[in-house]
Formats: C-alpha cells, structure tokens, sequence
C-alpha cells in the first residue's frame, strides 16, 4: 500500500523541491547514458564497497554469490532501485523507500521486468521509526547533501539500525574542488547532471558527518574517499575526500 508522509514528519529532512526536481526525470532511472548516466558510472564502485563492508562487518564470506543471504537492508532514498536490484541479487531482502511517488513506480516496474521481489515503499524514513522497524543495514548514498538538516536525517536513520547493525552513507564534501567538478563541471560543462541538482552549501564536511553520525550513536565511523578518472570514465577508492566520499558507522549492541 502507498504511504503517504506521516502528518508529525520534521520538514527538516525533506525538501519537497528536491522530490520534485527527481520526480520530473523519474522515467530515466534505468537509461545508463541518460540523466542518471554518473551514478550508472559510479554504481559498481558503490555496490563494492558496500558488499565488502557488509561483510567485513559482518565476518561474511564475500566469495559466494550470495554474500548478504539472510541480511535485511534498507536503502533510504533509494531512487529507481539502482542499488536495491543488485543488493537483493546478493541474497539480500531489501527495503527500498523514497518520498517520490513517480520515482517507486518506476522502480517497481524495472523490478518486475526483472523478476526481482524488492519491498518498494512510497515513504520518509521517519515513517518506519514510528512503526517500530529496524534492519541490519542502512544504505543512504547520494542522499545527505539534498537534506536540509543532516544531523536530524542521520538520527533517524541510526534509529533503523538494530543493535549492532551497520549504517551505509555517501555524500559530497563542501570545498572548492567540489564546487568546481560536482556543480560547475557536471552540471553546466558536461551536462552529465540537471542544473540545480546539487546545491554546494548543502555539501557536508568529513568531519561534520563524522560528529553527527557520532551524535546520533554510531561508533567505528570510517570514511573512504571516491575519485572519478576522466580519462577511462572509471570510478577509484582511495584517501581523497575532497570531493565525493563514503562513510560506515556501527551501532553498538
């Protein structure tokens, strides 16, 4: 059943500008030279890190297919399924949740073509908090720097994390750099991205997320930075993070 946004849900964590601006291009999720084209780039970087802490995590043999067998994720903000479709491939059972409407339909209909069971949910994470829901592993990637109040998103995604469950993020951190390649170069050079998708002031600082994700509960936080290699369109991990870098955080038992 679609869920409407609870009546008690802070707008702090949502900006119905941002739903509505991913709602317009919603037919394009699954295009891998269309709007969405960076993330279809960066999605097997993305899918790597995140089996490989599952499993670091999780002390999981990542050799079999089916590494995360047993495993309940949820991906918050998770768009038209880009990383919900592949996680449930791995044994995964996989929640995946977005305010957009337009955006779920679509990742249903590309879940259905594919013979996948992925538990798409018209909803705010906030939404699952009141009805008591926790999973083993929370996934946000791409989402923190369209939040207006990141430390209110992060405790709320940490309430969805059962006790020594692991929390999963991305983001875009906020200097020159970043400016520069994210905004000027993505979105008004290459045109790999809408204008407007991103807003600079919104990007989040290592340490800013690493305080409130320590804020919200979580322990063990680590960060690992994501390049992007122009010259053979292939995404790296390393120790820069002065323009898009991941984040992991445990939640203690």
């Amino acid at each position: 059943m679609t869920q409407s946004p609870s009546k008690n849900a802070p707008d702090n964590t949502l900006d119905p500008e941002e739903i509505e601006r991913f709602s317009r291009i919603a037919d394009e999720w699954w295009d891998p030279l269309g709007k969405f084209r960076p993330l279809h780039q960066l999605n097997p970087l993305r899918l790597t890190y995140i089996r490989d802490e599952i499993c670091r995590h999780f002390q999981i043999e990542k050799r079999t297919n089916t590494p995360l067998d047993g495993l309940k994720i949820l991906d918050i903000g998770c768009g038209g399924g880009l990383l919900c479709e592949p996680m449930t491939r791995m044994g995964a059972t996989v929640t995946g949740v977005d305010p957009a409407e337009r955006t779920i339909k679509a990742a249903r209909a590309h879940a259905k073509d594919m013979g996948l069971i992925v538990d798409y949910r018209v909803s705010r994470a906030e939404e699952l908090v009141e009805a008591g829901e926790l999973f083993d592993v929370v996934v946000n990637m791409e989402v923190i720097e369209h939040v207006p109040d990141v430390p209110a998103f992060l405790q709320i995604c940490t309430d969805l994390v059962r006790p020594k469950g692991l929390m999963l993020a991305s983001t875009l951190n906020r200097t020159v750099k970043s400016y520069g390649l994210a905004i000027i170069g993505a979105e008004y050079i290459m045109r790999w991205l809408p204008t407007g998708t991103h807003q600079w002031e919104r990007f989040v600082t290592p340490d800013e997320l690493k305080q409130a994700m320590l804020d919200a509960g979580l322990i063990d936080i680590e960060q690992t930075g994501m390049s992007y290699h122009p010259l053979n369109g292939n995404w790296t991990l390393g120790q820069d993070l002065d323009v898009n870098y991941l984040a992991r955080g445990a939640k203690p038992s």
